[in-house]
């Protein structure tokens, strides 16, 4: 019980500190949002003509206290899952997150799943027949793909298979047909692109890590003594091999997760996917505070959740870490 209230504590402590970081990287931002709600022009003849006005417009919207009452008033938001009022959309913030993350999770989940397989088998493969010709090929391969950033090789598939081949759309979301099995095939002719940029980039990340732990399990001990055995290839790689390389290569997937949304969210923009990327982008524009506070903290929440799921993931295939938390309970 003791390791498990440390751990709650330790997310909710991460959780405060990543919350007021944004807060405050968020409100210390030049700009005014008011400039964007109003123009230019309209806050130039308002702020010099009727200054009453524009003061009673930054009472609205909560721009008059300072910068501390701002933050105890959104810190206090938040515990009570209220995120504010968007002054670019004229509705709550959550329900403006609400529907623009449903699209970014439709893109992310399956990325991460196929990039997360793939790169497993990929670098099991490859680090169980290490210097040989596939070893020899991935291997370079995928290290080219993530030394380019998630945006360039956007802009590389964008160029190759959209403009030149014409095989996919340039950009969006859906056509014209929306309903039915057609509109759902659209929209998947429409996020091939940026899911093939996602899943390509993390599988590069992720096929190097399984690869040297596979090398590092293939050196020890008890392998030669599974070979020794006479036990086949395929069991020694998925009983042995698979199952000590499985809690690590959970662990740097989960960590993953924060530095694959902020892949997603630069890819959204170049390939102008409605989610969670264009929001930020937006919002940032804009200097919607509100909204780009709300949409940060529920990314961080994100990561928090996939590395609390590593964790449990972690306990359940791994014995030692299971009796290590039973002792420090006991």
């Amino acid at each position: 019980m003791k390791s498990f209230s440390y751990k709650v504590s330790q997310y909710f402590l991460a959780f405060i500190c990543i919350i007021t970081l944004n807060f405050f990287l968020v409100h210390l931002m030049p700009g005014d949002p008011l400039i964007h709600l109003l123009g230019e022009e309209g806050y130039l003849q308002i702020n010099n003509q009727t200054p009453q006005e524009m003061e009673k417009l930054k009472a609205g919207y909560g721009l008059d206290k300072p910068l501390y009452k701002q933050y105890t008033a959104f810190l206090a938001n938040t515990m009570k899952a209220d995120l504010g009022w968007s002054y670019h959309y004229s509705r709550p913030v959550f329900q403006v997150i609400l529907f623009r993350l449903k699209w970014t999770l439709i893109l992310l989940v399956p990325s991460i799943i196929i990039s997360t397989l793939l790169g497993a088998w990929l670098g099991i493969v490859s680090g169980w027949r290490s210097g040989q010709k596939t070893d020899r090929i991935l291997t370079p391969f995928f290290l080219v793909i993530y030394a380019v950033p998630t945006y360039g090789l956007g802009l590389l598939f964008l160029l190759v298979f959209g403009f030149y081949a014409g095989l996919f759309p340039l950009g969006g979301m859906a056509g014209d047909n929306l309903s039915g099995i057609a509109g759902f095939v659209d929209i998947l002719r429409y996020m091939a692109l940026p899911m093939a940029v996602l899943v390509c980039h993390n599988t590069a990340y992720n096929y190097p890590i399984m690869r040297g732990a596979v090398m590092e399990i293939k050196a020890e001990d008890y392998m030669l003594t599974a070979i020794s055995k006479g036990l086949k290839e395929r069991q020694i790689l998925f009983y042995h091999v698979l199952k000590n390389a499985l809690p690590p290569y959970a662990t740097v997937v989960a960590l993953n997760f924060g530095i694959m949304a902020g892949g997603a969210l630069l890819v959204e923009v170049v390939f102008s996917w409605q989610g969670m990327g264009t929001l930020i982008y937006d919002a940032l524009l804009s200097r919607d505070y509100p909204l780009l506070s709300g949409s940060l903290l529920i990314l961080t929440l994100c990561v928090i959740l996939a590395n609390a799921a590593s964790d449990l993931f972690n306990a359940a295939v791994d014995p030692r870490i299971r009796d290590a938390a039973f002792k420090n309970d006991a």
